[in-house]
């Protein structure tokens, strides 16, 4: 009965529904009318004929003819009887098989079924809604968020300003709301007092409204919004954003990381306090083929190897393997063990020498492109489109795919190929391409989604960073604090106190590593942190542990020790 009242309530009050639906009354009354005057007339020829009928019977023989059933058992035996009997029967067909069927479906049932529909996109969150994420757009970067959320249990509404899209939503099942975007009363109905983070992510000038709207209300509410320009920055700014998402710059900055023969220095990627962590390219480190235990790399420079990165996976380090080429680092230490491996393996040798060819020249293109300049290393562009074009001495206008052109750009020397376009499908394709043309080259690519990074790998990328993970990552991190920290592509530092099964044993014989694929890079104790332990370091009850894995690593290790 309630969602009866509901659905009754959103009808009634639309303007085009009450319209129509006194439009459907209106049809109805004309229909009355001529079902009257015809009985009428049904009565004045049957006496002209000598038959006598009632008044009911009059009626009984209107509609039967009209509903084209015709039972014949009251029938007219003059020509001007059957005449007016077709007329009858004619206006039936129009009016009751064709005219209201059309009506009451256009005008009641149509608009009856969306605002059931729209019943089911409500306009507020319920008054338990506590610390919840409010979003404001469902693309590639909120759907992953979205499933960050739901694993981390945060409670969770999208906002969208239309029915439609609600609707498409609704039917995934997933959380809903309707209302104005740029209207303050929509977010006292979102709870924004009770909420943990706003992130609004659809264009510049929606995002600035929305930041401008919602600090008329609240001024301690974090927001996380994009932002594509600097004008856009720097609106977002004077409207009250708690942070940026400066995508394409992160983007560019990864990318150009990856690029074998590059720069070798340690680059910071997260930070817990004192706790850095950072990647390194081991190519031109002098230590491609040795084994970890033969690298020294702790011995020499005091961080630790935690893990290396392999075709977008977090790969285990043990002492037996080897360093290759292609190998990515992931290092855990201080700032000041960070800085010692850069003085010993950071060198940038031969980096002037490298050539890297990028694949687009859209804001991720060109800010690798930047990067790339810092690093000194030597590229070139190919751009499909001319007005796209900003650097004009080193960019080739036309299709990715030519092979004249990937001859004049120099990929047959080059080392790397790095594809930034937004289309994953082209992507896909370049890579495929790519590949065949050249074994041994290194390709960088760039995934919008996160489905799709999988997909660039079997391709034959070697590397792939996704644009969505890299943006969820960074938006769960502002929100959980700094208890834990995404990396790019899933890989989580979090916080966890010693379990009571792990108490009195040493780091080694704690299995934590080999049980769950965690590494613990750091030990808590007594408000001090002791970053990279030894293994012969004993784990207490109340010390708290930092560790490093995937974000599966860390489902497994609190299914092993829950929290207490």
């Amino acid at each position: 009965m309630k969602a009866l009242t509901t659905v009754l309530t959103t009808f009634l009050d639309n303007r085009t529904s009450r319209r129509n639906l006194m439009a459907l009354f209106r049809l109805l009354g004309v229909l009355i009318a001529i079902v009257t005057a015809y009985s009428i007339t049904f009565h004045v020829l049957m006496e002209r004929e000598g038959q006598h009928h009632s008044w009911m019977t009059g009626f009984y023989w209107t509609l039967t003819v009209m509903s084209t059933l015709g039972f014949g058992d009251i029938t007219f035996e003059s020509d001007l009887g059957r005449l007016f009997s077709i007329l009858v029967l004619v206006t039936g067909v129009i009016f009751l098989l064709v005219l209201l069927p059309f009506t009451f479906i256009e005008f009641f049932y149509a608009p009856w079924m969306k605002a059931q529909q729209e019943a089911n996109a409500p306009r507020s969150l319920p008054a338990s809604m506590r610390n919840h994420v409010i979003l404001t757009f469902h693309g590639p970067v909120t759907e992953l968020l979205v499933k960050m959320l739901q694993k981390h249990h945060h409670p969770y509404a999208i906002l969208v300003p239309t029915f439609p899209e609600a609707m498409e939503l609704h039917e995934k099942n997933v959380p809903v709301v309707v209302g104005d975007l740029s209207d303050p009363d929509t977010y006292r109905k979102l709870r924004i007092g009770e909420a943990a983070m706003v992130v609004t992510t659809r264009s510049d000038v929606i995002n600035t409204n929305v930041t401008f709207s919602i600090r008329e209300i609240s001024e301690k509410i974090p927001i996380v919004a994009s932002a594509r320009s600097k004008a856009a920055r720097d609106a977002l700014e004077l409207a009250g954003v708690t942070h940026i998402l400066h995508l394409e710059e992160m983007m560019g900055q990864a990318l150009s990381r990856r690029v074998i023969g590059g720069d070798c220095c340690a680059h910071v990627i997260g930070e817990m306090g004192e706790l850095v962590i950072a990647e390194a390219s081991a190519a031109n480190t002098g230590l491609e083929g040795k084994t970890v235990a033969e690298s020294g790399i702790k011995p020499n420079t005091g961080v630790t190897l935690v893990g290396l990165w392999d075709h977008g996976k977090l790969l285990p380090v043990s002492p037996e393997t080897v360093i290759q080429e292609s190998t990515i680092f992931i290092l855990g230490g201080t700032r000041e063990q960070v800085d010692r491996y850069n003085e010993i393996h950071g060198h940038r040798e031969d980096a002037e020498n490298n050539r890297v060819v990028i694949i687009g020249g859209g804001r991720v293109g060109r800010a690798t492109a930047e990067m790339l300049d810092q690093q000194g290393i030597d590229w070139m562009m190919i751009e499909k489109l001319p007005e796209r074009v900003r650097f004009k001495n080193r960019t080739l206008v036309g299709d990715g795919s030519e092979f004249d052109l990937l001859v004049k750009a120099g990929l047959h020397e080059a080392s790397s190929v790095i594809i930034t376009t937004h289309d994953d499908d082209t992507n896909i394709f370049l890579t495929i391409f790519y590949r065949r043309l050249r074994k041994r080259l290194q390709i960088i690519s760039r995934a919008t989604r996160e489905a799709n990074v999988a997909r660039l790998h079997r391709a034959g990328a070697d590397v792939v960073l996704s644009y969505a993970t890299m943006s969820a990552n960074t938006i769960l991190n502002h929100l959980r604090g700094s208890e834990t920290l995404l990396l790019a592509e899933g890989v989580s530092i979090f916080t966890a106190k010693t379990p009571r099964a792990l108490d009195g044993l040493t780091l080694i014989d704690s299995q934590v590593r080999s049980q769950t694929g965690c590494s613990i890079i750091a030990i808590e104790h007594g408000g001090e942190r002791r970053i990279n332990p030894d293994p012969g370091d004993t784990l207490h009850t109340g010390d708290k542990l930092v560790l490093i894995g995937s974000l599966e690593a860390e489902e497994r290790f609190f299914e092993i020790h829950p929290p207490d």
